[in-house]
């Protein structure tokens, strides 16, 4: 907060004074101040001139004396005792700021600010349409026909109105879960919307995505996004994907923009820092429109954040920002178009939004917030964007009956189509798991989607033909290497798999850090240098940044990989992991997502890392929906895996053992591996079979190693092992096992995860389930315990198991 105004913008009445405040906004104040301020003027300054409170008296914005300027002051009447009253931000004032922040011309600023009879129709239109449609959706609430959560957009008309006037069909728009009114401005069918949030057939997204997730592909509405600020590195994403059609050459226009939507309280996230920085570092085409209603559900903004000035975080970053009153429609458009139009010619900028929200929350918002009602009785009296603009002199430019009789016409409309649409077939989300069924690709036959000719001509002209010859030339090196008798690595089998893709299709993409240095096991060697910073990015530390800007990237026509150098980084991302493996049912089957996960991880005896690098990742995203997971302990299968997986079109994880990576073996170049099959590495002689003296072993990443030194000594002993390879985790493989469990009818799990929710528990379950009759004996599970992996190898022993522990293990089940 600031030691005069406070914590929060336009909250008290000697706000009027504060300098800082004043910069391209005016502050409406308590009517027992109206008399002393109608007629006063101030002095206005740079925000960024002002030091920040607390700093100390030493530093040198300390010192900067700015040369005021006087704007007058205007206040309206409002009761004293409400927490947030309206600003104004004049399109007088906001010119300053536009020439100062954002570098204008004359000539654009008055393009912004020319509103035709046609711009206030449209505007006037569109905030009928929304307000209608929002009553009518809180009507079907109560009635029971929109279930769960729903948040409406009541009072913050004047947003879809900006939309609806300057953002284009080709734009890519990222809204929240208040998205309703986002995506009809945007074009998304009314009746479509309405019949979602009935979870409807006729739905945007078929039914599958409802009130807080419509996407409609046409109009490249991605989204309605629920975890609050997730959908920050999904837009910048986009917005990179639209910098890559431009440097591929395949993009539709050359202007177009990201858009995403967030609240003033979600802007406060770290995330909002991080993708600043990105979008300000490759200077992005992405507008931040910030939502600010002051308010989460029960709390006050200013009551947690000290800084509400959401249109100056850019400024560390060289982003500019600007505020507009939103309750004002003509402010809004003005200073919207100014802004949008910086996007589309210069780079990314901060939009904040300054509203008043007329609803709860959600209908189920008990609304105890300090005296809420009565500023929501005051602000839907006073503050409502439609009834100030009807006073307005502009309203004799509009038409009002006829936008209001068609407003409410295409609402009657998308009620009675969404009361006839049929519900979804109930096997629809199960069919929509994932892009590609199991088993019904093949991937050496998958060309990219603009065709192999096309492919290789985009390539020639992308990559320099030096470089060109070069990269051939180590791709060639990685395959004599392949067929060498020393073999490749793990690491170098997967770098071969990715620069052969990256190659052959330019829309495979790569994001790791470290990259340009092969990060830590050569996985994304040789990816910047041979295609430029734009297709292999090097990322800032912080694994769901840049998995949120892959995920973006694969909504809009990438294949991305991203390296985690190890795989436990990336419960940094697990949130976004979330959504990229629901995005393709929730949209009803409308974005596919062609992103592949690989790193390095899992639990090696002995390996000394402590607990944090020892977890036990794989284990944590088995119950996430979508996910095809993979690990693969050998640089055959790692390299068939990554090909098959890269070319799949939907999310995958690859998972490579972390004590492994340099470990070196055969490999057959151009081989693509089933994403649905386990392998069996080692079959049991007959012998053993006959003699009761076999045992299925299912394992994965070092695991598999463990067991082939284990299988070296039971066989000295009469015992064998088939020995399967958990090379897919996701989805289950049952056909394999149960061949396997026919023959020995005992079952041992060698596990890198822990007893509770492991894999091996997983693996279990399932068996126990369809293949219990198969079983003459109990599973036994071999699992880390439930404690953190301790560093000291005395106490790891009895946490982590190995090749002795299946050894006792198989003698006792026989």
């Amino acid at each position: 907060g600031h030691p005069v105004c406070g914590p929060s913008l336009g909250h008290s009445v000697s706000r009027s004074a504060c300098p800082r405040h004043s910069r391209n906004l005016r502050h409406h104040t308590p009517p027992n101040m109206a008399s002393a301020v109608a007629t006063c003027a101030v002095p206005v300054v740079r925000a960024r001139q002002i030091p920040r409170p607390g700093a100390r008296k030493t530093s040198r914005f300390s010192q900067i004396k700015p040369r005021p300027r006087l704007v007058p002051l205007r206040a309206i009447e409002a009761p004293a005792n409400l927490e947030r009253i309206r600003i104004t931000t004049p399109w007088e004032d906001a010119q300053i700021t536009l020439k100062e922040e954002f570098g204008m011309t004359e000539a654009e600023i008055s393009a912004a600010g020319t509103l035709t009879d046609e711009d206030l129709s449209g505007a006037y239109e569109t905030m009928q349409l929304c307000r209608d449609f929002e009553n009518e959706c809180n009507q079907a609430y109560m009635a029971g026909k929109i279930r769960g959560f729903m948040h409406l957009d009541n009072g913050q008309e004047s947003i879809p109105a900006l939309l609806h006037n300057a953002i284009r069909k080709t734009d890519l728009k990222h809204s929240y879960y208040r998205d309703h009114c986002h995506a009809l401005a945007c074009g998304v069918d009314a009746g479509a919307v309405m019949a979602e949030l009935f979870g409807r057939d006729g739905g945007a997204c078929r039914g599958t995505g409802g009130s807080m997730h419509i996407y409609d592909m046409d109009t490249n509405f991605q989204g309605g996004w629920a975890l609050v600020a997730e959908q920050l590195p999904y837009a910048v994403g986009a917005a990179r994907s639209i910098r890559l059609d431009k440097h591929l050459n395949t993009g539709e226009a050359e202007d177009r923009i990201a858009i995403v939507f967030v609240g003033e309280g979600g802007a406060q996230n770290g995330r909002m820092a991080e993708c600043l920085n990105a979008a300000a570092k490759e200077n992005l085409p992405i507008l931040f429109l910030v939502i600010d209603n002051g308010r989460a559900i029960n709390t006050f903004t200013k009551d947690v954040a000290q800084n509400q000035e959401v249109f100056n975080q850019g400024k560390h970053y060289g982003i500019p920002g600007v505020l507009a009153d939103g309750q004002n429609v003509q402010d809004t458009l003005r200073i919207g178009r100014a802004a949008i139009n910086h996007v589309r010619t210069k780079g990314p900028a901060i939009l904040q939004v300054h509203t008043f929200r007329f609803n709860g929350h959600s209908p189920a918002d008990p609304e105890h917030e300090r005296n809420r009602k009565d500023e929501k009785k005051w602000a839907r009296a006073e503050c409502d964007p439609i009834k100030i603009f009807e006073t307005s002199s502009d309203v004799t430019r509009v038409d009002v009956g006829g936008c209001t009789a068609r407003a409410k016409e295409e609402v009657r409309k998308a009620l009675e189509f969404a009361n006839a649409s049929p519900p979804p077939p109930p096997t629809l989300a199960a069919f929509l798991e994932y892009p590609d069924l199991s088993g019904a690709v093949d991937y050496s036959q998958r060309e990219p989607e603009m065709g192999l000719a096309k492919a290789a001509e985009v390539t020639a002209a992308t990559v320099n033909a030096e470089t060109l010859v070069a990269l051939n030339g180590r791709i060639d090196a990685l395959r004599a290497m392949a067929s060498d008798a020393k073999g490749i690595s793990i690491g170098d089998a997967v770098n071969l798999a990715i620069l052969e893709e990256m190659v052959r299709d330019p829309t495979v993409v790569a994001h790791a850090e470290d990259l340009q240095a092969g990060s830590s096991y050569n996985i994304p060697a040789n990816t910047q240098q041979a295609f430029g910073t734009l297709r292999a990015a090097d990322e800032i530390i912080d694994e769901g940044h840049f998995i949120g800007k892959a995920l973006g990237e694969a909504m809009n026509g990438y294949r991305p990989i991203v390296e985690l150098m190890n795989a436990n980084f990336g419960i940094y991302g697990m949130a976004e992991l979330s959504s990229a493996g629901n995005t393709y049912a929730t949209t009803g089957g409308q974005f596919k997502m062609p992103m592949t996960v690989i790193g390095a991880g899992g639990t090696a005896p002995n390996q000394s890392l402590g607990a944090e690098h020892s977890q036990p990742f794989h284990a944590y995203i088995m119950g996430i929906p979508g996910l095809k997971i993979c690990t693969a302990s050998k640089p055959q299968e790692a390299y068939g895996l990554a090909k098959s997986m890269i070319r799949d079109n939907g999310p995958g994880v690859l998972l490579l053992p972390v004590k492994l990576m340099k470990t070196k073996g055969p490999l057959t170049v151009d081989n693509f591996l089933p994403l649905h099959k386990a392998t069996l590495q080692h079959v049991a002689s007959d012998e053993s079979i006959a003699n009761g003296k076999a045992v299925t072993v299912l394992t994965y990443l070092h695991g598999t190693k463990e067991s082939e030194d284990a299988i070296a000594i039971l066989k000295t002993e009469g015992y064998d092992v088939d020995l399967i390879e958990l090379t897919c985790l996701k989805p289950f493989d049952k056909a394999t096992i149960e061949t396997s469990l026919k023959r020995t009818h005992k079952l041992a799990i060698l596990d890198e995860s822990t007893r509770s929710g492991g894999v091996g528990a997983t693996m279990s379950a399932l068996v126990s389930e369809t293949l219990f009759d198969e079983l003459d004996a109990p599973v036994l599970r071999l699992c880390m315990e439930d404690a953190p992996v301790p560093y000291a190898t005395e106490m790891e022993k009895e946490m982590v198991k190995r090749a002795s522990d299946l050894v006792i293990g198989v003698k006792s089940m026989c």
